[in-house]
Protein backbone atom coordinates (compact mmCIF):
# COMPACT_ATOMS: atom_id res chain seq x y z
CA UNK A 1 0.00 0.00 0.00
CA UNK A 2 1.20 3.64 -1.16
CA UNK A 3 1.19 6.23 1.73
CA UNK A 4 -0.92 8.96 0.78
CA UNK A 5 0.51 11.79 -1.36
CA UNK A 6 3.76 10.35 -1.27
CA UNK A 7 6.74 11.15 -4.14
CA UNK A 8 5.31 9.14 -6.27
CA UNK A 9 1.70 9.69 -5.74
CA UNK A 10 -0.56 8.89 -8.94
CA UNK A 11 2.40 7.19 -10.76
CA UNK A 12 1.77 3.36 -10.66
CA UNK A 13 5.25 1.69 -12.28
CA UNK A 14 9.17 2.74 -12.12
CA UNK A 15 8.87 3.60 -15.34
CA UNK A 16 6.29 6.51 -14.91
CA UNK A 17 8.17 7.71 -11.49
CA UNK A 18 11.46 8.18 -13.83
CA UNK A 19 9.53 9.87 -16.29
CA UNK A 20 8.26 12.34 -13.55
CA UNK A 21 11.01 13.11 -11.59
CA UNK A 22 13.65 12.44 -14.04
CA UNK A 23 11.74 14.77 -17.03
CA UNK A 24 8.64 16.69 -16.54
CA UNK A 25 9.07 17.83 -12.47
CA UNK A 26 11.10 20.22 -12.68
CA UNK A 27 10.14 22.16 -15.88
CA UNK A 28 8.68 25.59 -15.62
CA UNK A 29 4.95 26.73 -15.64
CA UNK A 30 3.73 28.83 -18.38
CA UNK A 31 0.26 29.09 -17.45
CA UNK A 32 -1.61 30.71 -20.45
CA UNK A 33 -5.03 30.98 -19.30
CA UNK A 34 -6.10 32.11 -15.52
CA UNK A 35 -8.38 34.73 -14.12
CA UNK A 36 -5.62 35.89 -11.58
CA UNK A 37 -6.10 39.52 -10.59
CA UNK A 38 -3.30 41.55 -12.53
CA UNK A 39 -3.17 44.34 -9.65
CA UNK A 40 -2.54 41.51 -6.91
CA UNK A 41 0.84 40.31 -9.54
CA UNK A 42 1.85 44.41 -9.80
CA UNK A 43 1.79 44.86 -6.13
CA UNK A 44 2.95 41.79 -4.92
CA UNK A 45 0.13 41.82 -1.99
CA UNK A 46 0.43 39.23 0.63
CA UNK A 47 -2.92 37.54 1.57
CA UNK A 48 -4.54 38.05 5.50
CA UNK A 49 -5.22 34.78 6.09
CA UNK A 50 -5.38 31.66 4.05
CA UNK A 51 -9.24 31.71 3.68
CA UNK A 52 -7.97 35.31 1.92
CA UNK A 53 -5.94 33.29 -0.47
CA UNK A 54 -7.95 30.10 -0.86
CA UNK A 55 -11.79 30.24 -0.07
CA UNK A 56 -12.51 34.02 -1.78
CA UNK A 57 -13.95 33.73 -5.21
CA UNK A 58 -13.48 29.74 -5.35
CA UNK A 59 -16.58 28.58 -6.33
CA UNK A 60 -15.75 25.05 -6.39
CA UNK A 61 -15.03 25.06 -2.71
CA UNK A 62 -18.35 26.58 -2.54
CA UNK A 63 -20.05 24.18 -4.22
CA UNK A 64 -18.38 21.13 -2.17
CA UNK A 65 -19.60 23.48 1.00
CA UNK A 66 -22.94 23.76 0.27
CA UNK A 67 -23.67 20.20 -0.92
CA UNK A 68 -22.24 19.37 2.20
CA UNK A 69 -24.89 21.28 4.39
CA UNK A 70 -22.78 24.06 4.84
CA UNK A 71 -24.78 27.52 5.50
CA UNK A 72 -24.12 30.51 2.57
CA UNK A 73 -23.01 32.58 5.54
CA UNK A 74 -19.64 30.89 5.79
CA UNK A 75 -19.52 30.34 1.69
CA UNK A 76 -19.65 33.90 0.53
CA UNK A 77 -21.27 35.58 3.96
CA UNK A 78 -20.36 37.64 6.45
CA UNK A 79 -18.62 35.08 8.85
CA UNK A 80 -15.23 35.76 9.91
CA UNK A 81 -12.51 34.03 7.61
CA UNK A 82 -11.18 31.50 10.70
CA UNK A 83 -15.00 30.42 10.89
CA UNK A 84 -15.18 29.94 6.61
CA UNK A 85 -11.96 27.91 6.81
CA UNK A 86 -13.33 26.05 10.10
CA UNK A 87 -16.66 25.11 7.77
CA UNK A 88 -14.10 24.55 4.33
CA UNK A 89 -12.00 21.90 6.76
CA UNK A 90 -14.68 20.14 7.94
CA UNK A 91 -16.08 19.27 4.37
CA UNK A 92 -12.69 18.73 3.38
CA UNK A 93 -12.81 14.34 4.54
CA UNK A 94 -16.19 14.48 2.72
CA UNK A 95 -14.54 15.47 -0.66
CA UNK A 96 -12.77 12.01 -0.76
CA UNK A 97 -12.28 10.78 -4.60
CA UNK A 98 -13.41 14.75 -5.60
CA UNK A 99 -10.12 16.69 -7.41
CA UNK A 100 -10.69 19.15 -4.38
CA UNK A 101 -9.37 16.87 -1.87
CA UNK A 102 -6.05 15.94 -3.97
CA UNK A 103 -5.67 19.37 -4.81
CA UNK A 104 -6.34 20.55 -0.87
CA UNK A 105 -3.30 18.42 0.21
CA UNK A 106 -0.66 18.94 -2.60
CA UNK A 107 -1.48 22.72 -2.08
CA UNK A 108 -0.73 22.22 1.88
CA UNK A 109 2.20 20.28 0.85
CA UNK A 110 4.03 22.59 -1.60
CA UNK A 111 3.80 26.09 -0.43
CA UNK A 112 3.53 25.21 3.14
CA UNK A 113 5.42 22.07 3.64
CA UNK A 114 2.40 20.85 5.57
CA UNK A 115 1.60 17.34 5.24
CA UNK A 116 -1.21 16.95 7.59
CA UNK A 117 -5.10 15.61 6.63
CA UNK A 118 -6.84 18.93 6.84
CA UNK A 119 -10.24 18.36 8.60
CA UNK A 120 -11.67 20.05 11.27
CA UNK A 121 -9.66 18.53 14.33
CA UNK A 122 -6.49 20.05 12.29
CA UNK A 123 -8.35 23.17 11.19
CA UNK A 124 -7.22 25.60 14.16
CA UNK A 125 -3.33 24.90 13.45
CA UNK A 126 -3.14 24.99 10.27
CA UNK A 127 -5.07 27.90 9.74
CA UNK A 128 -2.54 29.62 12.15
CA UNK A 129 0.35 28.62 10.26
CA UNK A 130 -0.11 29.36 7.21
CA UNK A 131 -1.63 32.55 8.16
CA UNK A 132 1.44 33.18 9.37
CA UNK A 133 3.78 32.58 6.45
CA UNK A 134 1.46 34.14 4.23
CA UNK A 135 2.52 37.14 6.18
CA UNK A 136 6.14 37.20 5.37
CA UNK A 137 7.51 38.14 1.86
CA UNK A 138 8.47 34.86 0.63
CA UNK A 139 4.50 34.22 0.51
CA UNK A 140 3.78 37.25 -1.50
CA UNK A 141 1.71 36.07 -4.91
CA UNK A 142 5.01 36.66 -6.48
CA UNK A 143 6.31 34.36 -4.26
CA UNK A 144 3.91 32.05 -4.20
CA UNK A 145 4.44 32.21 -7.88
CA UNK A 146 8.52 31.61 -7.65
CA UNK A 147 7.75 28.92 -5.79
CA UNK A 148 6.21 26.61 -8.39
CA UNK A 149 8.24 28.05 -11.08
CA UNK A 150 6.12 29.75 -13.09
CA UNK A 151 7.87 31.95 -15.71
CA UNK A 152 4.55 33.48 -17.96
CA UNK A 153 1.10 34.05 -16.58
CA UNK A 154 -1.88 35.38 -19.07
CA UNK A 155 -4.44 36.99 -17.49
CA UNK A 156 -8.48 37.03 -19.08
CA UNK A 157 -9.21 40.86 -19.72
CA UNK A 158 -12.37 42.72 -20.75
CA UNK A 159 -11.03 44.95 -24.18
CA UNK A 160 -12.59 47.88 -22.18
CA UNK A 161 -9.56 47.61 -19.79
CA UNK A 162 -6.65 49.87 -19.26
CA UNK A 163 -3.82 47.65 -18.72
CA UNK A 164 -2.87 49.90 -16.42
CA UNK A 165 -1.58 47.02 -14.48
CA UNK A 166 0.16 44.99 -16.71
CA UNK A 167 1.94 48.71 -17.99
CA UNK A 168 2.74 49.11 -15.22
CA UNK A 169 4.53 45.94 -14.35
CA UNK A 170 8.11 45.33 -15.40
CA UNK A 171 7.81 41.75 -15.76
CA UNK A 172 10.31 41.21 -13.31
CA UNK A 173 10.38 37.37 -11.88
CA UNK A 174 7.25 35.95 -13.32
CA UNK A 175 6.00 37.72 -16.82
CA UNK A 176 2.42 38.91 -17.32
CA UNK A 177 0.70 39.23 -19.78
CA UNK A 178 -2.81 39.76 -21.25
CA UNK A 179 -5.29 37.85 -22.97
CA UNK A 180 -8.15 39.37 -24.88
CA UNK A 181 -11.56 38.10 -23.94
CA UNK A 182 -14.34 40.34 -26.18
CA UNK A 183 -17.54 37.75 -25.17
CA UNK A 184 -19.08 40.83 -23.99
CA UNK A 185 -19.57 42.59 -27.95
CA UNK A 186 -20.60 39.16 -29.29
CA UNK A 187 -23.19 37.96 -26.31
CA UNK A 188 -25.98 40.99 -28.07
CA UNK A 189 -28.94 39.30 -26.22
CA UNK A 190 -27.14 40.15 -22.96
CA UNK A 191 -28.70 42.15 -20.78
CA UNK A 192 -25.83 45.21 -20.77
CA UNK A 193 -24.78 44.90 -24.33
CA UNK A 194 -25.65 48.70 -25.58
CA UNK A 195 -24.27 50.02 -22.21
CA UNK A 196 -20.83 48.35 -23.18
CA UNK A 197 -21.10 48.99 -26.56
CA UNK A 198 -21.39 52.94 -25.94
CA UNK A 199 -18.55 52.29 -23.42
CA UNK A 200 -16.12 50.82 -25.81
CA UNK A 201 -16.80 53.98 -28.19
CA UNK A 202 -16.30 56.54 -25.42
CA UNK A 203 -12.65 54.56 -25.10
CA UNK A 204 -11.38 54.91 -28.62
CA UNK A 205 -13.30 58.58 -28.81
CA UNK A 206 -15.99 57.66 -32.02
CA UNK A 207 -19.33 56.57 -30.97
CA UNK A 208 -20.51 53.33 -32.89
CA UNK A 209 -23.70 53.39 -34.49
CA UNK A 210 -23.16 50.25 -36.84
CA UNK A 211 -21.59 47.32 -37.22
CA UNK A 212 -18.10 49.05 -39.20
CA UNK A 213 -17.25 51.08 -36.80
CA UNK A 214 -17.81 48.46 -33.72
CA UNK A 215 -15.48 46.09 -35.70
CA UNK A 216 -12.41 49.21 -36.05
CA UNK A 217 -13.16 49.63 -32.23
CA UNK A 218 -12.35 46.55 -31.13
CA UNK A 219 -9.26 46.42 -33.60
CA UNK A 220 -8.18 49.39 -32.20
CA UNK A 221 -8.48 47.56 -28.69
CA UNK A 222 -6.80 44.37 -29.63
CA UNK A 223 -3.85 46.93 -31.43
CA UNK A 224 -3.72 48.37 -27.75
CA UNK A 225 -3.35 44.57 -26.06
CA UNK A 226 -1.04 44.03 -28.55
CA UNK A 227 1.63 46.86 -27.77
CA UNK A 228 1.18 45.73 -24.22
CA UNK A 229 2.28 42.19 -24.93
CA UNK A 230 -1.03 40.67 -25.53
CA UNK A 231 -1.03 37.13 -27.54
CA UNK A 232 -3.87 35.39 -26.89
CA UNK A 233 -7.77 35.55 -27.14
CA UNK A 234 -9.79 33.82 -25.33
CA UNK A 235 -13.96 32.69 -25.81
CA UNK A 236 -15.90 31.40 -23.19
CA UNK A 237 -19.36 30.60 -25.47
CA UNK A 238 -22.14 27.98 -25.27
CA UNK A 239 -20.95 27.03 -28.93
CA UNK A 240 -19.14 28.58 -32.05
CA UNK A 241 -21.38 31.12 -33.72
CA UNK A 242 -21.31 30.17 -37.34
CA UNK A 243 -24.83 30.86 -39.07
CA UNK A 244 -25.04 32.15 -42.66
CA UNK A 245 -24.90 35.84 -42.47
CA UNK A 246 -24.03 39.30 -44.25
CA UNK A 247 -22.77 42.45 -43.26
CA UNK A 248 -25.74 44.41 -44.19
CA UNK A 249 -28.00 41.97 -42.15
CA UNK A 250 -25.83 41.21 -39.48
CA UNK A 251 -25.40 45.41 -39.17
CA UNK A 252 -29.14 46.27 -39.33
CA UNK A 253 -29.43 43.56 -36.30
CA UNK A 254 -26.80 45.43 -34.38
CA UNK A 255 -28.34 48.98 -35.26
CA UNK A 256 -32.23 47.69 -33.94
CA UNK A 257 -30.31 46.44 -30.65
CA UNK A 258 -28.29 49.74 -30.25
CA UNK A 259 -31.69 51.81 -30.76
CA UNK A 260 -33.35 49.69 -28.07
CA UNK A 261 -35.55 47.13 -29.94
CA UNK A 262 -36.01 43.51 -29.56
CA UNK A 263 -34.13 41.15 -31.99
CA UNK A 264 -35.25 37.61 -32.91
CA UNK A 265 -32.72 34.00 -31.86
CA UNK A 266 -32.26 34.24 -35.65
CA UNK A 267 -31.05 37.75 -35.59
CA UNK A 268 -29.11 37.74 -32.90
CA UNK A 269 -27.55 34.27 -34.14
CA UNK A 270 -26.71 36.36 -37.86
CA UNK A 271 -24.82 39.08 -35.57
CA UNK A 272 -23.10 36.51 -33.17
CA UNK A 273 -21.58 35.21 -36.26
CA UNK A 274 -20.60 37.81 -38.02
CA UNK A 275 -18.81 39.25 -35.19
CA UNK A 276 -17.17 36.40 -34.23
CA UNK A 277 -15.38 35.77 -37.90
CA UNK A 278 -14.46 38.98 -37.76
CA UNK A 279 -12.78 38.25 -34.73
CA UNK A 280 -11.12 35.58 -36.75
CA UNK A 281 -9.92 37.44 -39.37
CA UNK A 282 -8.26 39.94 -36.78
CA UNK A 283 -6.52 37.17 -34.23
CA UNK A 284 -4.82 36.40 -37.74
CA UNK A 285 -3.38 39.18 -38.87
CA UNK A 286 -2.74 40.33 -35.27
CA UNK A 287 -0.50 36.53 -35.78
CA UNK A 288 -2.17 35.74 -32.12
CA UNK A 289 -3.69 32.50 -30.95
CA UNK A 290 -6.94 32.14 -30.56
CA UNK A 291 -9.07 29.79 -27.81
CA UNK A 292 -12.72 29.06 -27.46
CA UNK A 293 -13.95 27.33 -23.67
CA UNK A 294 -17.24 25.62 -24.91
CA UNK A 295 -19.96 24.28 -23.28
CA UNK A 296 -20.84 25.63 -19.96
CA UNK A 297 -24.44 26.26 -19.34
CA UNK A 298 -23.83 29.31 -16.89
CA UNK A 299 -26.41 30.81 -14.10
CA UNK A 300 -28.91 27.66 -13.80
CA UNK A 301 -29.55 29.35 -10.07
CA UNK A 302 -31.45 31.98 -10.92
CA UNK A 303 -32.13 32.96 -7.06
CA UNK A 304 -28.60 32.26 -6.38
CA UNK A 305 -27.34 34.42 -9.16
CA UNK A 306 -29.88 37.06 -7.86
CA UNK A 307 -28.06 37.34 -4.89
CA UNK A 308 -24.76 36.63 -5.14
CA UNK A 309 -24.00 37.23 -8.86
CA UNK A 310 -21.91 35.46 -11.92
CA UNK A 311 -19.02 33.11 -11.01
CA UNK A 312 -20.82 31.78 -7.51
CA UNK A 313 -21.04 28.18 -8.44
CA UNK A 314 -24.09 27.69 -10.20
CA UNK A 315 -22.80 26.82 -13.53
CA UNK A 316 -22.49 23.33 -15.34
CA UNK A 317 -21.87 21.62 -18.47
CA UNK A 318 -24.14 21.89 -21.25
CA UNK A 319 -25.06 19.81 -24.13
CA UNK A 320 -24.87 21.61 -27.17
CA UNK A 321 -24.10 20.23 -30.78
CA UNK A 322 -20.41 22.13 -31.22
CA UNK A 323 -19.34 19.74 -34.53
CA UNK A 324 -20.87 21.60 -37.26
CA UNK A 325 -20.87 25.00 -36.25
CA UNK A 326 -17.06 24.13 -35.21
CA UNK A 327 -16.37 23.29 -39.01
CA UNK A 328 -18.27 25.78 -40.34
CA UNK A 329 -16.30 28.44 -38.26
CA UNK A 330 -12.40 27.08 -38.96
CA UNK A 331 -13.27 26.61 -42.56
CA UNK A 332 -14.72 29.78 -43.37
CA UNK A 333 -11.59 30.82 -42.10
CA UNK A 334 -9.22 28.45 -43.57
CA UNK A 335 -11.04 29.16 -46.82
CA UNK A 336 -9.28 32.20 -46.99
CA UNK A 337 -5.87 31.17 -45.44
CA UNK A 338 -7.30 33.65 -42.32
CA UNK A 339 -7.39 30.88 -39.43
CA UNK A 340 -5.46 31.83 -36.60
CA UNK A 341 -3.63 29.31 -34.38
CA UNK A 342 -6.60 27.82 -32.44
CA UNK A 343 -7.15 25.94 -29.10
CA UNK A 344 -10.62 23.85 -28.56
CA UNK A 345 -11.78 23.38 -25.16
CA UNK A 346 -15.17 21.13 -24.65
CA UNK A 347 -17.04 21.12 -21.13
CA UNK A 348 -19.15 17.88 -21.80
CA UNK A 349 -16.81 14.60 -22.28
CA UNK A 350 -19.18 13.48 -25.10
CA UNK A 351 -17.49 16.01 -27.33
CA UNK A 352 -13.97 14.52 -26.83
CA UNK A 353 -13.80 12.18 -30.12
CA UNK A 354 -15.67 15.24 -31.75
CA UNK A 355 -12.48 18.24 -30.94
CA UNK A 356 -10.12 15.40 -31.27
CA UNK A 357 -11.02 14.63 -34.89
CA UNK A 358 -11.96 17.90 -35.90
CA UNK A 359 -8.68 19.25 -35.19
CA UNK A 360 -7.22 17.64 -37.88
CA UNK A 361 -9.31 18.74 -40.31
CA UNK A 362 -6.98 22.12 -40.42
CA UNK A 363 -3.89 21.07 -39.33
CA UNK A 364 -2.25 22.28 -42.76
CA UNK A 365 1.53 21.58 -41.72
CA UNK A 366 2.30 25.22 -41.90
CA UNK A 367 3.03 24.98 -37.58
CA UNK A 368 2.78 22.06 -35.55
CA UNK A 369 -0.50 21.56 -33.83
CA UNK A 370 -1.70 24.60 -35.23
CA UNK A 371 -4.99 23.61 -34.14
CA UNK A 372 -5.22 22.17 -30.68
CA UNK A 373 -7.33 20.04 -28.83
CA UNK A 374 -6.93 22.17 -25.20
CA UNK A 375 -6.54 20.33 -21.78
CA UNK A 376 -9.51 18.85 -19.29
CA UNK A 377 -11.53 22.50 -18.22
CA UNK A 378 -13.13 23.18 -15.61
CA UNK A 379 -15.19 19.96 -14.60
CA UNK A 380 -13.12 17.91 -16.47
CA UNK A 381 -9.64 19.29 -14.69
CA UNK A 382 -9.82 16.23 -12.84
CA UNK A 383 -7.85 12.72 -12.79
CA UNK A 384 -10.49 10.73 -14.88
CA UNK A 385 -11.11 13.35 -17.60
CA UNK A 386 -7.64 14.16 -17.92
CA UNK A 387 -6.57 10.53 -18.60
CA UNK A 388 -9.70 10.56 -21.49
CA UNK A 389 -8.78 13.73 -22.78
CA UNK A 390 -5.23 12.37 -23.44
CA UNK A 391 -6.42 8.95 -24.79
CA UNK A 392 -8.38 10.24 -27.24
CA UNK A 393 -6.31 13.08 -28.15
CA UNK A 394 -3.43 10.14 -28.71
CA UNK A 395 -5.88 7.81 -30.43
CA UNK A 396 -7.14 10.13 -33.38
CA UNK A 397 -4.11 13.41 -32.93
CA UNK A 398 -0.69 13.74 -32.17
CA UNK A 399 -0.04 13.93 -28.12
CA UNK A 400 3.30 14.58 -28.79
CA UNK A 401 2.43 18.56 -30.18
CA UNK A 402 -0.23 19.06 -27.11
CA UNK A 403 0.76 22.25 -25.70
CA UNK A 404 -0.47 21.17 -21.87
CA UNK A 405 -2.06 22.40 -19.20
CA UNK A 406 -3.36 25.59 -17.67
CA UNK A 407 -4.87 26.44 -14.43
CA UNK A 408 -7.86 28.50 -15.51
CA UNK A 409 -8.32 29.65 -11.92
CA UNK A 410 -8.55 32.90 -9.74
CA UNK A 411 -6.18 31.29 -7.24
CA UNK A 412 -2.29 31.48 -6.51
CA UNK A 413 -2.42 28.32 -4.86
CA UNK A 414 -3.71 26.39 -7.98
CA UNK A 415 -0.43 25.85 -9.77
CA UNK A 416 0.10 22.47 -8.22
CA UNK A 417 -2.40 21.44 -10.81
CA UNK A 418 0.50 21.44 -13.45
CA UNK A 419 1.88 18.75 -11.26
CA UNK A 420 -0.99 16.77 -11.01
CA UNK A 421 -1.02 16.81 -14.79
CA UNK A 422 2.35 15.80 -15.33
CA UNK A 423 2.05 13.18 -12.82
CA UNK A 424 -1.26 11.40 -14.71
CA UNK A 425 0.97 12.16 -17.93
CA UNK A 426 3.76 10.38 -16.93
CA UNK A 427 1.89 7.74 -15.75
CA UNK A 428 0.11 7.33 -18.94
CA UNK A 429 3.21 6.88 -20.68
CA UNK A 430 4.79 4.77 -18.25
CA UNK A 431 2.38 2.54 -17.95
CA UNK A 432 2.29 1.81 -22.02
CA UNK A 433 6.35 1.27 -21.60
CA UNK A 434 5.90 -1.71 -19.12
CA UNK A 435 3.20 -3.02 -20.80
CA UNK A 436 5.08 -3.27 -24.13
CA UNK A 437 2.69 -1.10 -25.92
CA UNK A 438 5.71 2.08 -26.10
CA UNK A 439 9.44 0.99 -26.31
CA UNK A 440 11.49 1.32 -23.76
CA UNK A 441 13.01 4.58 -24.50
CA UNK A 442 13.12 6.68 -21.91
CA UNK A 443 15.40 9.51 -23.49
CA UNK A 444 12.92 10.06 -26.23
CA UNK A 445 9.73 9.48 -23.95
CA UNK A 446 11.08 11.98 -21.64
CA UNK A 447 11.75 14.57 -24.17
CA UNK A 448 7.80 14.25 -25.41
CA UNK A 449 6.78 14.47 -21.92
CA UNK A 450 9.10 17.68 -21.61
CA UNK A 451 7.54 19.29 -24.88
CA UNK A 452 4.31 18.74 -23.53
CA UNK A 453 4.71 20.14 -20.04
CA UNK A 454 6.81 22.85 -21.40
CA UNK A 455 8.46 23.21 -24.95
CA UNK A 456 5.62 23.16 -26.92
CA UNK A 457 3.55 25.45 -25.03
CA UNK A 458 6.39 28.37 -25.14
CA UNK A 459 6.89 27.56 -28.99
CA UNK A 460 3.12 27.61 -29.44
CA UNK A 461 1.97 31.30 -28.24
CA UNK A 462 5.63 32.69 -28.85
CA UNK A 463 6.75 33.44 -25.05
Amino acid sequence: MKNFLDDNFLLQTKTAERLYHEYAKNMPIIDYHNHLPPDQILNDINFNNISHAWLAGDHYKWRAMRANGINEAYCTGNKTDEEKFQKWAETVPFTLRNPLYHWTHLELQRYFGIHDVLNGDSAKNIYTETTEKLKTKEYSVQGLLGKMNVEAVCTTDDPLDTLEHHIAYDNSGVNMYPAFRPDKFILIENEGFVAYIEKLGEIVNSPIKDLDGLQKALRSRADFFKKNGCRISDHGLEQIYSADFTQEGADKVLKKALDGQNISDEEALEFKSAILHALGVMYSELGWVQQFHLGALRNNNKRGLRELGPDTGWDSMGDWPQASAISRFLNKLDDTNQLAKTVLYNLNPSDNAVIATMIGNFNDGSVAGKVQFGSGWWFLDQKDAMEEQMNVLSNMGLISKFVGMLTDSRSFLSFPRHEYFRRILCNLFGNDIENGELPNDIPWTGKVIQDICYNNTKEYFGF
